[in-house]
């Protein structure tokens, strides 16, 4: 169970001009001005590449041929950073406005209908169309990052999850609906994620993916520590719910932004500003910088490591990543290592947080005949192998006493065809 070494496993970008500042109301179809200043690669990537390869977004991909749906409130003061929706859509059409339509000019929300993005669209370049859309809004009006939340609809939901868990500092929250999204495998993502973000799911009542929304995925953040919420819409199936359930969950997302204020001011580098981006050293440096701080604190140490872990992960090429994987390497060579009881703890909570919602699903969300259920074995079989690491570790701890009862509920499941 014990991670054997930290180190071995696996200037400011310019603003665009855009000539005068758009209008308050709905404008359709508002043209990109140019490329993201954003990390679009890290989405799908474990490192922020400095020159993408053509093929990540296509080689005839050009950020001024994307556009958006875009609505403005009035704003008294022009400086004043705004919270903002923004939507992915499973088709190619901007969407989501009319459902969201009163809450935003009642609330005094922005709103980004992103278009070209839908599920026939390569995941890697879906992110890019969307964070092209949003930092175009961003280079024109400040944003609250705190209030800024992402979400969809279906395969749009697992695109909003994928943008977020990958950067977390341009969002306070994720609304993701009728689908859900992975996890990232980076325990430093995980633990800014649990710190910072807010996970509102919706289902419907009648949805195909309600046990996957629903068993697993809320089961599996809600374990991590990632503050996470379930909405079932009655009489729904996979469509989209009203607005007074968007309504629901924007109050129960707003109600977390002092939380995360408060954690921007004990690490700035969790909050993007309102409408800036750094460039790859500034946020690799940032990062480092407030990894190596919380090294002075026992507290922090674990934290703190896989931090500097994630910065030489993601930046290998730049001088803040081999700082920091010189650094994890001198920590690695010490005789004392307190961190190392956090690193046990932080393994075996996402283990057993991961096996409780395949477990969940296996067991509770996957009716009988649908589309799944081919799918049902091979997931009881991943949660039986999480659990027989917990149960293989100590059998008589309580995850290891807990993953013997699921090994005997999940086998039979895992051997049905």
């Amino acid at each position: 169970m014990r991670r054997v070494a930290f180190a071995l496993l696996a200037l400011t970008v310019p603003s665009v001009a855009t000539g005068a500042p758009p209008k308050a109301g709905f404008t359709s179809a508002v043209p990109v001005s140019g490329p993201t200043r954003i990390d679009w690669t890290f989405v799908s990537n474990t490192q922020s590449l400095a020159e993408p390869p053509a093929k990540l977004s296509g080689a005839d991909y050009d950020s001024k041929k994307q556009s958006y749906d875009l609505f403005l409130p009035e704003r008294k003061d022009a400086k004043k950073p705004i919270p903002c929706i923004v939507w992915v859509s499973a088709t190619d059409d901007a969407a989501g406005f009319k459902v969201f339509e009163k809450l935003c000019k009642d609330k005094g929300i922005a709103f980004v209908g992103v278009r070209g993005a839908g599920n026939g669209v390569p995941p890697p370049k879906r992110a890019r169309v969307v964070l092209d859309c949003l930092d175009d809004l961003r280079r024109q009006v400040p944003l609250d990052a705190d209030r800024t939340y992402i979400g969809g609809f279906s395969g749009g939901a697992r695109i909003a999850c994928a943008v977020a868990f990958a950067l977390p500092e341009y969002f306070g929250g994720v609304i993701p609906v009728c689908g859900g999204g992975e996890m990232r495998a980076e325990p430093w993502l995980r633990h800014r994620l649990t710190e910072r973000t807010s996970v509102a799911l919706i289902t419907g009542e009648d949805d195909f993916n309600r046990g996957e929304i629903e068993h697993w995925r809320a089961t599996y953040w809600k374990d991590l520590g990632l503050r996470t919420r379930v909405w079932v819409e009655p009489e729904h199936g996979h469509t989209m719910p009203p607005a007074k359930t968007f309504a629901e969950v924007l109050k129960w997302l707003d109600d977390d932004a002092p939380r995360r204020a408060a954690f921007a001011k004990k690490a700035p580098a969790s909050r993007a500003t309102p409408d800036g981006a750094k460039s790859r050293a500034d946020d690799a440096k940032a990062l480092f910088d407030e990894a190596k701080a919380q090294l002075s604190a026992k507290e922090l140490q674990f934290r703190g490591l896989m931090q500097l872990k994630g910065v030489a992960a993601r930046w290998p090429d730049l001088a803040s990543g081999k700082a920091a994987l010189k650094l994890l390497t001198e920590y690695d060579g010490k005789t004392e290592r307190p961190w190392e009881v956090d690193d046990l703890a932080d393994q075996i909570r996402g283990i057993v947080a991961e096996a409780r919602g395949l477990s969940a699903y296996a067991t509770k969300g996957i009716p009988a005949g649908s589309q799944y259920e081919k799918q049902r074995p091979a997931i009881a079989g991943r949660a039986i192998e999480l659990w027989g690491v917990l149960v293989k570790n100590d059998p008589q701890s309580a995850e290891g006493k807990e993953g013997a009862k699921w090994i005997a509920t999940l086998e039979p499941l895992a051997k049905k065809k």
